[in-house]
């Protein structure tokens, strides 16, 4: 079962990972996006994966699915900031020219390892970001990414590694748009979700760096019922654990915690009333974090040295209530 096999998503590759208790599927060619994982002990998926048919909207926008990287997260004013001499000018391709979700869509990746062993199993993946000219356009600076990812028994390990090719700095974030879902059932459901307070946007949905007090949603400190919530919603950290838990009322659910050395932020998304899925978001850098005027220390910018090699983690973790799985 602690294998790697091969299988296809309209006509691409994909990679899946087993273990007994889960099947995780990769698509390295369009995007390198986690696209499903199957529960094989409750026998229900816990992404929202795509279907055969999504391929149009999966295109245009491949953040809607599975576990999706952002680099950097969230919006950039008119898409254009300056960072040490060099001029960045990204794409504006949402409201009021700004830009969201950074340059990362549906790159192809490349398969530089699979590992098997008496534990578990996981895959390597990378990407030039020289080979891609509309991202070098964008941000002038070569970057060698790899993500790998390691299935062991009910835990899956994200692990993500810059290189820095070029030099200059440059500033780097990254976010993943994980959708969880909720099975059309909110009110089975409670987040923990650690924070210290919200952030304030202005009226074009950019954070400003000012904070406000929780209010209701300190409930989040020790456990929210999704039913009837509605969140587009961005939070800081501050001293907590990077760890939410999504748990349902039988017990079961799943721990997914980010290295707290890079990981500043949370962001909660339900698309509307929370219903089939709850996107929870961990961000390395507040969005806007180059125009933001703040130090680094609150905004979570990685400034990224020429020669070096940054490296991230992001886990999930399965919950059983009982000894099934």
């Amino acid at each position: 079962m602690k294998k790697v096999t091969k299988g296809q998503w309209n006509g691409y590759d994909t990679y899946i990972l087993h273990s007994r208790e889960l099947e995780v599927t990769l698509l390295p060619r369009l995007g390198n996006n986690v696209i499903s994982i199957w529960d094989h002990a409750r026998q229900r998926d816990v992404l929202r994966r795509p279907e055969e048919d999504d391929l149009e909207f999966y295109l245009q926008k491949p953040y809607h699915f599975g576990v999706p990287l952002l680099i950097p997260p969230g919006r950039i004013r008119r898409g254009h900031f300056t960072y040490a001499g060099q001029e960045y000018q990204f794409d504006q391709n949402t409201a009021n020219d700004n830009h969201i979700h950074g340059l990362h869509r549906t790159q192809a990746w490349c398969v530089s390892d699979i590992d098997e062993d008496e534990d578990g199993c996981a895959i390597t993946t990378e990407f030039m970001t020289s080979d891609d000219p509309n991202w070098m356009r964008q941000y002038p600076v070569p970057l060698k990414l790899e993500m790998t990812l390691r299935l062991q028994g009910s835990s899956l390990k994200q692990t993500f590694k810059i290189s820095h090719l070029g030099d200059q700095p440059a500033p780097f974030g990254l976010g993943l748009h994980t959708w969880f879902l909720l099975d059309g059932e909110p009110d089975q459901w409670t987040l923990k979700l650690p924070v210290d307070s919200i952030y304030s946007s202005d009226e074009e949905l950019i954070t400003t760096g000012e904070t406000a007090p929780l209010g209701e949603l300190a409930a989040l400190n020790d456990g929210l019922n999704m039913k009837g919530r509605n969140f587009d919603t961005m939070f800081k950290i501050g001293q907590n654990p990077v760890l939410a838990e999504l748990i349902r009322s039988d017990g079961y659910g799943l721990h997914y915690s980010a290295d707290p050395a890079y990981f500043k932020h949370w962001v909660l998304y339900t698309k509307g009333e929370a219903d089939q899925f709850l996107c929870i978001e961990p961000y390395t850098w507040l969005p806007d974090a180059p125009n933001s005027g703040l130090p680094d220390s609150e905004t979570g910018l990685i400034d990224l040295q020429p020669g070096q090699t940054l490296e991230l983690n992001v886990n999930l973790d399965m919950i059983y209530p009982s000894e099934e799985a």
